[in-house]
């Protein structure tokens, strides 16, 4: 028993991200859980409210990864999400009193590699776990040093300040305009992202005048973005007293609310203001959108929109605290995964006080930051400076599990995997 006593620690040292926390600290809390298929592999990410250990084996017959992460709990909101590529289903539970599990069930066995990435400026910690099927991890990183070009090059993120020129959007007291409020912090927004590594900002209006809506993306696709942000600021009729932001996506398919419908109606009238019909456009795209509903561009809108929320959620209350569905006309550009965000209700005194407000803009743009940025370190575009690190984090890792110390004790975990197995067959 001593023997697999010591065995046990050697493993739990060896695939702990970080040092553990003692006992007596605030557990972690595991706020959220993303994954992404591709081609070569299928990350998860996971969001932590803090640095914390984690500790990660694999069961055969049927294939399984198993993630612990010792004193911690889940939150409230923590979901699971649906399988995709080679993960069939994921389960979580609580292994002891303190630990909580996450069960990745898998369609084969693979090589899991892991990083864990820092908060960028308030947000959250990321555990992120690739997993390849065997025999792929370490071409992947080869060819991607290979091939990415010297330094990789930026992403290009899109900022569009909603409304314009003859178009003023909602109005709220003190004849405080939307369409001010948006410019000031787009442009902002543009700053902060020109001013990160690797990252560049297109702004579809620079001063207060008219830009149609298909001109917007149609400046986004021009300029070959990686994501397409759309700047608003919300009110209902009747002051009805609603306050907090939102962030949507693209509905092709009826799952807009009530709430969503209103808001693309509102929204979409901009190109009427300014004498131009949308009539037929909708129409004509939309074979392609609903194609597209299922793509990659419709599921990085939703991850890249869901890290923008939790950001604006640490800076203020929301409106719906999921992404949320609508039929926008600036949303309709089919490759640039894009996304619109309802940052407060200008129609409530407060939020219009918030709005009106130099440093609560900063405050805006530098959570939306936080959500674009993280979401381009967890997934980012082939080719780019953020691919570039995360391809230089593989290599690291893939140099240290080649060390003979590691591949001696690759060789204690594949004995421990066998060790418990018959513990944990249900899990």
């Amino acid at each position: 028993m001593k023997g697999y006593f010591r065995l046990f620690l050697v493993l739990a040292l060896v695939l702990s991200g970080v040092p553990s926390q003692g006992a007596d600290g605030p557990f972690t809390q595991i706020e959220s859980l993303r994954v992404h298929a591709s081609t070569q592999r299928l990350r998860a990410v996971f969001d932590l409210s803090r640095s914390s250990a984690y500790h990660i084996f694999q069961l055969a017959n049927p294939d399984r990864l198993v993630v612990d992460f010792p004193h911690s709990r889940f939150t409230n909101g923590f979901g699971t999400p649906n399988g995709t590529g080679i993960l069939k289903d994921v389960r979580t539970g609580q292994h002891d009193h303190a630990t909580m599990r996450v069960v990745f069930d898998l369609r084969g066995s693979v090589q899991p590699k892991s990083f864990m990435l820092k908060p960028s400026g308030r947000g959250t910690y990321r555990l992120v776990i690739d997993l390849y099927p065997h025999g792929q991890a370490k071409r992947v990183v080869a060819s991607e040093l290979r091939y990415l070009p010297q330094g990789g090059r930026k992403v290009v993120v899109a900022v569009d300040p909603g409304h314009g020129g003859i178009d003023p959007g909602a109005r709220g007291p003190n004849g405080l305009l939307e369409k001010n409020v948006t410019l000031a912090i787009g442009k902002r927004l543009a700053k902060l992202i020109d001013a990160q590594h690797g990252m560049r900002a297109v702004l579809t209006r620079t001063g207060n005048y008219y830009v149609s809506l298909p001109k917007r993306y149609a400046i986004a696709r021009k300029d070959h973005a990686d994501l397409f942000i759309s700047i608003h600021a919300n009110s209902c009729p009747h002051d009805c007293g609603a306050r907090g932001a939102s962030v949507w996506v693209l509905s092709t398919r009826g799952k807009e609310s009530e709430a969503g419908r209103w808001l693309a109606r509102s929204e979409n009238a901009s190109d009427l203001i300014g004498g131009v019909s949308l009539g037929n456009k909708p129409h004509a795209l939309a074979a392609v959108l609903l194609d597209l509903s299922q793509g990659a561009s419709m599921q990085a809108s939703r991850e890249v929109g869901a890290d923008v929320l939790h950001a604006l959620g640490r800076i203020g209350p929301l409106y719906n605290r999921h992404v949320d569905h609508a039929n926008f006309v600036v949303l309709r550009a089919p490759d640039v995964p894009s996304i619109l965000i309802e940052t407060a209700f200008i129609n409530n005194p407060h939020e219009a006080r918030l709005l009106a407000s130099r440093r609560y803009r900063e405050r805006l743009a530098r959570a939306i930051l936080v959500g674009v940025k993280g979401y381009f370190e967890a997934t980012p575009p082939p080719g780019t400076w953020f691919a570039l690190q995360a391809a230089k984090r593989r290599e690291r890792t893939a140099a240290l599990d080649n060390s003979p110390e590691r591949m001696l004790d690759g060789r204690s975990s594949h004995r421990l995997s066998s060790l418990r197995s018959p513990l944990t067959a249900n899990n």
